[in-house]
């Protein structure tokens, strides 16, 4: 294969990011798109050269002339799509959350193992530069025992668009935990290079959107007048199999005096990091004074820095993938973890 040639399902915001991505590798064809919605469809085909607009799923994974399909739609949809592209011949590169249970996403798992077909996780935030220097660090010592971290995103008014399927349990299986939570979970561990958890805590809350408050900038669904029914902020707690802890934050709406706060902070015997900033914070060994490190430069696993061009090098030439399925299935356990210790007020053992 020379080139690999592209499926969409979805045509939402996030599909206009996504296809400028894919259009940006030179082995790589977008060639058709499908959404329920005409409008969106059509406007994403023109803005981006899509020769074909399918009107159904079923009809795009019948296309002999499709290689690969990334799914974009509401959460509830992501695992049986997922499942019938996969039986269709398809690989797929999936939008974040995996899946709206564990036990869910295990059976798309068992799909891909069965078809032989590649299925991951476009996890963007592991690919920008910074956290891919902390990364490299990390894996080189230099931090040495990482023993506890803080993952957060706070938003001051940044729920997607009110009255859309975002803010639906029934089709997002959750609200700022599976939105955005679940990027700096996923990005935590996966620096920490720790996905081994035992135990979680967790509390939710649901505070602004029931009330009509909050709402940000993203999203281009169809308003109407769902529930607002899920969480705007998480917080929790999670415990590693070598004693390590990570404390997770994130909010879609709340009280703050920054409108955007993000980041995750290394907390480890030999140095610390901010993944954002690829700031080391560290003693000199020699003066003992404390200083700060940044504009490091070590090579990177992926200087290409983009989540689709780490899926088509993957299928083209053999790159290694970022997110395996394995550390995708933990993430999504971790998550139904944090709601199920919010419903019960109760820690939730993963080891057991």
């Amino acid at each position: 294969m020379s080139t690999l040639h592209f499926g969409f399902i979805g045509a939402g915001q996030i599909a206009h990011h996504s296809a400028a991505s894919i259009k940006k590798h030179p082995r790589a064809e977008l060639v058709a798109a499908q959404d329920t919605n005409a409008e969106r469809l059509q406007e994403l085909c023109k803005e981006h050269n899509i020769p074909k607009a399918f009107a159904t799923a079923e009809e795009l994974f019948a296309d002999p002339g499709i290689d690969a399909v990334y799914i974009a739609t509401p959460n509830k949809f992501h695992v049986p799509l997922s499942i019938k592209a996969m039986e269709a011949g398809k690989h797929v590169i999936l939008e974040k959350p995996f899946a709206m249970s564990y036990h869910e996403a295990l059976q798309a798992a068992e799909v891909s193992r069965r078809t032989g077909k590649i299925l991951t996780l476009g996890m963007n935030q592991r690919f920008a530069s910074s956290p891919q220097t902390v990364r490299s660090l990390v894996q080189a010592g230099q931090l040495g025992e990482i023993y506890h971290a803080k993952a957060f995103w706070f938003r001051r008014s940044g729920i997607p668009r009110l009255g859309t399927w975002f803010g639906n349990r029934e089709l997002a299986g959750g609200g700022c935990l599976y939105d955005i939570g679940v990027h700096f979970l996923d990005l935590c561990l996966y620096l920490m290079d720790n996905f081994e958890p035992v135990s979680v805590f967790g509390a939710t809350y649901t505070k602004f959107g029931q009330r009509g408050m909050g709402e940000g900038g993203w999203g281009k669904s169809d308003r109407s007048d769902i529930a607002f029914d899920v969480e705007d902020f998480a917080t929790g707690l999670i415990r590693f199999a070598n004693g390590a802890t990570v404390s997770l934050d994130v909010s879609w709406a709340c009280h703050a005096e920054e409108d955007n706060r993000a980041d995750v902070h290394l907390y480890g015997t030999e140095a610390g990091a901010h993944a954002y900033s690829g700031k080391i914070l560290q003693r000199d060994p020699q003066s003992g004074e404390y200083h700060t490190v940044q504009n490091l430069r070590p090579q990177l696993r992926y200087p290409h820095a983009d989540r689709f061009h780490n899926f088509i090098n993957h299928l083209l030439d053999g790159e290694e993938l970022c997110v395996t399925l394995e550390q995708a299935l933990i993430v999504q356990r971790v998550l139904d973890a944090l709601a199920e210790s919010s419903a019960t007020g109760r820690e939730v053992r993963l080891d057991s």
